[in-house]
């Protein structure tokens, strides 16, 4: 193997940290840069990285040389950052992340997840299955996995890969999968004929399909692969016991289940590996409970992956204290009524609730919605409802009025001051 030497823009990210540890592994040299560890965020989880063989550099175009076999950056990426600007004078190749992704993918054995909702949960069940079941794979993830000590990534056999995809970028038509799992499909980062066309792209490629025929789109794509495999909640077996709470999580369990299948796993240990899945970092991760007070850090950002977070809390009967930041001005504006809807439905007159400004995740964006009016339209339908622009003042007002027996969670998307936020709150009470 040709060793060769990368410099990972933006390292600290969920996905691109992953699968900078794996490339390390195999015996490349690897640097990183990212903004959040030039302003001292984050140490522990940037010396996690040192610990893995990444060589930590600035952010400011110095870690680019004629050296690199090239600079790898995330969909995301900003062209006015300086590492990307200095490789464009230097002529170093620029490589998206999930390109090298898919090119490590496509040389193994691999098992994808793809999806709108559930991708990381799915990816990290089957990979807890397997690693259970002997079958020691690499297994790379956009969210830490508490079965492996909160990380994103698990070094394995390099011919047996267990890979969450992204459509949010269209990079899944990247992937040529031994399985393609498809949780659901629903409108977020794209219109609903887009994602369609992506996914059945994805799936076309892949040599065996795992379906979600509970999803109507998905059963839609299901008629054009009558081999697949196929998983529903109405046929959920007696044996499947979770310590994951809520019942996206027994449809998560179903993909795990329908793929170990495939791999010749036995129902018994399959059964037996699902019910010690301790879940994913930020996926209704209880941060800890502090005088009759839980808080909780969660990932929901799109109707879905919100509808099933709620779900899930209010099913514990007790006041809720709720604050989401909303990701992205585009997918907000597209969201707005959905948002309003559900939050309007979910949360009843004891719960409240709290927004933060839209997340501004980069590149150019109509900024011509705000928090404040979809506050404002959930508050006209009896919720107590406030919008603050900073999270610092929501974070001020939650552990002023926070009392014994509450739940308070922070939701929202890609915005590592939110993961944050929820633990200052535990440790401040």
């Amino acid at each position: 193997m040709q060793m060769k030497t990368y410099l990972f823009c933006g390292v600290g990210g969920s996905g691109m940290s992953s699968l900078a540890k794996v490339v390390v592994a195999r015996g490349h040299r690897i640097y990183g840069s990212d903004r959040n560890y030039d302003r001292g965020l984050f140490p522990d989880h940037f010396q996690s990285l040192k610990d893995a063989g990444i060589t930590i550099v600035p952010q400011d175009g110095s870690g680019v040389s004629k050296n690199l076999d090239a600079l790898i950056v995330s969909s995301a990426v900003e062209p006015s950052i300086p590492d990307v600007r200095v490789a464009q004078d230097l002529n170093v190749p620029i490589i998206k992340r999930a390109e090298l992704l898919a090119e490590i993918c496509n040389t193994a054995h691999t098992i994808t997840v793809g999806g709108t909702n559930g991708k990381s949960t799915v990816t990290g069940m089957i990979g807890h299955m397997l690693h259970a079941g002997g079958y020691d794979p690499t297994i790379i993830n956009g969210g830490g996995m508490l079965n492996f000590d909160r990380d994103n990534a698990v070094i394995g056999r390099e011919d047996r890969l267990v890979v969450e995809t992204d459509e949010s970028d269209g990079s899944i038509t990247n992937f040529h999968a031994g399985v393609a799992v498809l949780t659901n499909i629903s409108e977020d980062h794209k219109d609903m004929t887009e994602l369609m066309a992506i996914f059945r792209q994805y799936l076309s490629q892949a040599k065996m399909q795992v379906l979600n025929v509970d999803c109507p789109n998905v059963a839609k794509l299901a008629k054009d692969f009558p081999d697949a495999v196929t998983y529903s909640m109405s046929d959920i077996p007696e044996g499947l016991k979770l310590i994951v709470p809520g019942r996206h999580n027994i449809s998560n369990a179903l993909a795990a289940l329908a793929v170990g299948r495939v791999c010749h796993m036995g129902d018994e240990d399959i059964f037996a590996a699902l019910a010690t899945f301790k879940g994913i970092t930020s996926r209704l991760e209880v941060i800890g409970d502090v005088n009759g007070i839980t808080v909780i850090d969660d990932f929901g950002h799109n109707p879905d992956k919100i509808t099933a977070s709620l779900k899930t809390l209010k099913e514990t009967g007790r006041r809720l204290i709720l604050m989401y930041q909303p990701h992205g001005f585009g997918p907000t504006k597209r969201q707005k009524d959905d948002l309003i809807r559900i939050f309007s439905t979910l949360l009843d007159k004891n719960d409240v609730f709290y927004m933060s400004e839209i997340y501004y995740a980069g590149g150019t964006a109509d900024k011509s919605i705000s928090s404040a009016e979809i506050i404002r339209k959930i508050s006209e339908n009896g919720v107590n409802a406030y919008f603050f622009e900073g999270k610092v003042q929501i974070q001020d007002e939650i552990l002023k009025n926070a009392r014994s027996g509450d739940v308070i969670c922070i939701m929202g998307a890609r915005d590592d001051s939110l993961r944050e936020m929820a633990r200052n709150i535990f440790k401040s009470l």
